[in-house]
């Protein structure tokens, strides 16, 4: 699996909040009650600036579910290829620990009073980083996963609904018509005279 297309997933928006969070804790647990300080004296000032940026990824991210879940409820199924767990997990690690590396590596080369080269990188509990990583990794492969079984199970339920029959209007039987006797219609001959009755009597 290619570093690129974990990327282009829909992982990328929670890739940045994961990133940010391994630094942040990374130095909270480096320097302890004093990781404010560190991070002031050591040129993290801009890492305050993206906070608002990382939100609304994050924003995006949800409403990009959210859209997820309309689709699967209007019957459209999601044609993303699902990738392996392992392997999700394992990119995602490796590249949230680049990630900082390279971070703290480019610190060391700009920040004032940020230590230089592998110091700056392993240095003053650095190495936390690498765990928390795995635990970043873990995190996001976790909501993608969870992400996708909500849909799958929204189109399933799509899928399975049961349309309520139309309500069966009931009909009286078609009445035969009887045939009328002619005596009680206009077509019945009419008695003789009143006149002529008695005449002939």
């Amino acid at each position: 699996m290619r570093a690129r297309s974990v990327l282009a997933g829909r992982g990328f928006v929670l890739f940045p909040a994961a990133a940010y969070a391994v630094h942040q804790l990374r130095y909270g647990l480096g320097y302890g009650s004093a990781a404010s300080s560190a991070l002031a004296a050591q040129g993290h000032g801009y890492l305050d600036s993206l906070a608002p940026w990382i939100a609304l990824l994050l924003a995006l991210g949800f409403g990009s579910f959210l859209m997820r879940l309309a689709r699967a409820a209007a019957g459209r199924a999601d044609s993303r290829a699902r990738r392996s767990t392992a392997g999700l997990i394992g990119v995602a690690w490796a590249l949230l620990f680049a990630t900082y590396a390279v971070q703290e590596w480019l610190e060391g080369m700009f920040a004032a009073g940020h230590p230089a080269g592998l110091a700056g990188i392993v240095g003053h509990g650095g190495w936390w980083a690498l765990p928390l990583s795995g635990v970043a990794a873990v995190a996001v492969t976790g909501l993608l996963r969870l992400a996708s079984a909500a849909v799958e199970a929204v189109s399933s339920l799509a899928a399975a609904r049961v349309l309520v029959p139309a309500c069966v209007v009931l009909r009286p039987a078609e009445a035969t018509p009887l045939a009328a006797s002619p005596l009680a219609g206009r077509l019945a001959g009419r008695s003789p005279p009143e006149a002529f009755s008695a005449a002939c009597a």
